[in-house]
């Protein structure tokens, strides 16, 4: 099982989008994977419909250290009166830790908590989590505070999506450097190794502004000692990703072509093991299967 938390000291760069696009393709391949809205503006929550809402959601993932079955609840994809979409992949299934928790509570019951950093980490050690899915995704909030130092904490990879413009990319190197510099000294005196984070270029203009930018971030990450480096796949900019949040459906199946390849891209760098692995609506000339029980071992916790 991998875990990857989705993180930016800066809103409206596409943690959520990002997060529920890659979750509802990983489930496409036949992942399981199981979403956690760490965010008390619960985006991810609403993203998808629900086939089923479990009792309870974050605040008890949180406080008890566990995450139990009454906390996950169940996302069903489908496109209603669409025969042109397809079902999701039979082998997959995507679940989802609802965010319940009103700003500052959370927070606040964390403060003098001891173990505040790991209560996330904890709560995935779960049997029930390491028996029933393959994949861990984990949005966060974008405000600086315990529930998002313990969501990076709990990470084997770190994803950050940055815009190609010179003010997101000033605030995302200055964030990132102070997150290093806020977590890693904690991470090592409490035994938990710091995640590697990788930045994702997003909303990527067809200009010689955007290209620019976009390269200067990729040599600005020189200067984070070795501890972020930036993806070669990129998200170009698109409106596709609005109509299939509106939609409330995967932007793969709504745009099977391009936005199908750049997910496909993404998926195949961040996860190696499914390089070549189509979901069926992109199959074209290659050859789409479901993911197997080898290649669910072949994916080690990074």
């Amino acid at each position: 099982m991998i875990v990857f938390s989705i993180v930016s000291t800066k809103g409206g760069v596409g943690k959520t989008t990002f997060t529920g696009n890659f979750g509802a393709l990983l489930a496409d391949l036949g992942m399981r994977v199981l979403l956690i809205d760490a965010d008390v503006q619960p985006s991810l929550s609403r993203y998808f419909p629900l086939r089923h809402q479990a009792p309870f959601g974050l605040t008890e993932m949180i406080k008890r250290g566990v995450i139990t079955p009454d906390c996950i609840s169940s996302i069903s994809l489908h496109a209603e009166n669409n025969k042109k979409m397809p079902s999701l992949n039979p082998d997959g299934c995507l679940d989802i830790v609802l965010s319940d928790a009103p700003e500052g509570t959370l927070q606040d019951w964390l403060s003098p908590r001891i173990d505040r950093a790991v209560r996330i980490k904890q709560a995935l050690k779960s049997p029930l989590i390491h028996e029933n899915y393959d994949v861990v995704l984990i949005d966060t909030q974008g405000a600086v505070g315990h529930l998002q130092d313990a969501a990076v904490l709990a990470a084997d990879v770190l994803i950050s999506p940055v815009s190609p413009d010179i003010l997101s990319a000033r605030e995302f190197t200055g964030g990132t450097q102070e997150l290093l510099e806020r977590l890693e000294p904690s991470s090592s005196a409490i035994g938990v190794s710091f995640p590697q984070m990788k930045a994702i270029i997003y909303k990527l203009e067809n200009t010689v502004d955007s290209k620019s930018i976009a390269k200067a971030i990729r040599d600005k990450f020189v200067s984070l000692r070795g501890r972020v480096t930036v993806l070669n796949s990129f998200v170009p900019a698109s409106t596709v990703y609005k109509k299939a949040a509106t939609a409330q459906l995967p932007v793969h199946w709504v745009d099977p072509q391009k936005a199908c390849q750049t997910m496909h891209q993404l998926c195949w760098e961040l996860i190696p093991s499914l390089d070549g692995i189509y979901a069926g609506i992109c199959n074209q000339e290659e050859t789409s299967s479901s993911v197997t029980a080898e290649t669910r071992e072949a994916i080690p916790a990074a």
